[in-house]
């Protein structure tokens, strides 16, 4: 059996334990509804033991009866959609730098906003990059070229 740590919750039944690691989220929230709901245990103390408080104990439980585990399961966070590098403005990036390969990204984003998109040199430079147009450049050699006598 492991001692129970600051990194470590255990989840105790009748026939033994089982330990859960703090920092994954989810093991720790399904123990929690099972040692609160199963094992008898108050949902104010279970909570209080998982670092959760009474209302997000209640919360849980009832989106995992409506939905399961993956009702349950941390959903990824942040927009959702490019708002910013639309197609259109992917398009219009691609086709500045194919009219003028030589310009920079600050001038491409420039352009851009002389014409009512708002867009960020940043945005610009991640969209070449993307799409790989970068300008192209020639290796340099460490030998001089021969002279002609």
């Amino acid at each position: 059996m492991k001692t129970p740590t600051p990194e470590i919750i255990l989840l105790e039944g009748p026939a033994g334990s089982l330990p859960i690691k703090r920092h994954e989220k989810l093991a720790r929230q399904l123990a929690m509804l099972f040692e609160g709901r199963c094992l008898g245990g108050s949902p104010t103390k279970v909570a209080k033991k998982y670092g959760y408080s009474k209302q997000r104990y209640f919360q849980l439980l009832h989106a995992f009866e409506q939905g399961g585990l993956e009702a349950i399961t941390p959903k990824k966070t942040g927009p959702k959609s490019n708002y910013v590098r639309t197609e259109e403005v992917v398009t219009q990036i691609i086709r500045h730098r194919f009219l003028d390969p030589e310009a920079t990204a600050a001038v491409i984003a420039q352009k851009m906003r002389q014409v009512g998109y708002r867009i960020s040199i940043r945005s610009v430079e991640r969209t070449i990059t993307e799409y790989g147009l970068q300008k192209k450049t020639l290796p340099v050699s460490s030998q001089r070229p021969k002279a002609d006598t």
